[in-house]
């Protein structure tokens, strides 16, 4: 009786070691950082946006914490979303499509073998039709509130949730794009641009880089056929903040077909320099100067240039 007593003593004591490490586990599994952007979601906020089939595609990325929005809602910004809590503790999506439309140039495209007409007298045709059916269809995006429409130069349809945009430049498979109402949203509705700023991750000592960009620019965009130039290069990680000993090539090409390569790294505000000098260079010509970044194996390119004037 007494060896059954000390065990259930020990099982429980197990037991208490191990409930607050199974809490914590519970409660990271409820959190999601995104570094792409820089902020959590939380809760029922990220029940929700992974219950959706490819929420990045749908959704994009957070682009802000969950806040009291100026309307009185608690909610989070996506990038092509607005998730707002009810009163049931449930999430549900603000009609972006409806409370941004503004009826463009309607464009009149349809066929009747490949279009499908919705309760609200709209059709969705054409690969429109089949990237609405393949994501959610009326679930995801509401139905339609508008035909198929030209503004800025795309051809664009409105749903109650959403705006798609065909887009010639992209390859099969990719020529439908969500636009970025939330962001459109969130300045609309004059938001705190504060809300939009990046939080440290959970290790901010130990942040991961999953990309890099780069800027680069010279000091004089004009010169004459003999001087010098200086080249300045900005590195910044996928949140934008500055990235610290990036390896820097830069390439100058010069007038007479000749090139000279020059190796420089990043300093603790992510600005890398090399100053040259040249002579004999072609009057009315361009230098051009290729840029090619390394960080932690990560690569990028940019380009810069200058004219020769005499």
């Amino acid at each position: 009786m007494k060896a059954i007593r000390r065990f259930i003593a020990s099982a429980l004591a197990l037991l208490l070691l191990l409930a607050p490490w199974a809490t914590a586990q519970a409660q990271s599994a409820d959190v999601r950082y995104f570094p792409e952007t820089g902020h959590y979601v939380k809760g029922v906020f990220l029940q929700y946006y992974n219950a959706a089939k490819d929420p990045v595609l749908v959704y994009g990325y957070p682009i802000t914490e969950q806040i009291t929005a100026r309307d009185g809602k608690t909610v989070q910004y996506f990038q092509r979303a607005r998730f707002e809590l009810t009163a049931s503790n449930r999430i549900q999506l603000t009609p972006l499509g409806t409370l941004t439309y503004q009826p463009r140039t309607p464009l009149p495209i349809e066929n009747s073998n490949a279009c499908e007409t919705y309760p609200t007298g709209y059709s969705v045709c054409f690969t429109f039709l089949d990237f609405y059916k393949a994501n959610g269809g009326p679930a995801q995006f509401g139905n339609p509130i508008s035909p198929f429409e030209s503004a800025d130069g795309l051809i664009v349809q409105y749903f109650e949730g959403a705006r798609f945009e065909w887009r010639a430049d992209r390859g099969a498979g990719k020529w439908v794009v969500i636009s970025d109402l939330g962001r459109l949203y969130f300045d609309l509705q004059k938001e705190d641009p504060a809300h939009l700023r990046p939080v440290p991750p959970p290790e901010a000592a130990i942040k991961p880089v999953i990309s890099i960009k780069a800027r680069a620019f010279v000091l004089k965009a004009v010169t004459l056929k003999n001087g010098s130039q200086t080249v300045y290069v900005i590195v910044q990680d996928q949140t934008s903040d500055a990235l610290e000993n990036a390896s820097v090539k830069a390439v100058v090409h010069f007038t007479d077909g000749s090139a000279q390569e020059y190796t420089f790294t990043t300093n603790a505000r992510g600005i890398g320099q090399v100053t040259f000098d040249f002579s004999n260079q072609k009057a009315g010509e361009l230098v051009t100067i290729e840029i090619s970044v390394n960080y932690q194996g990560l690569t990028t390119t940019t380009t810069t240039s200058f004219r020769i004037w005499f």
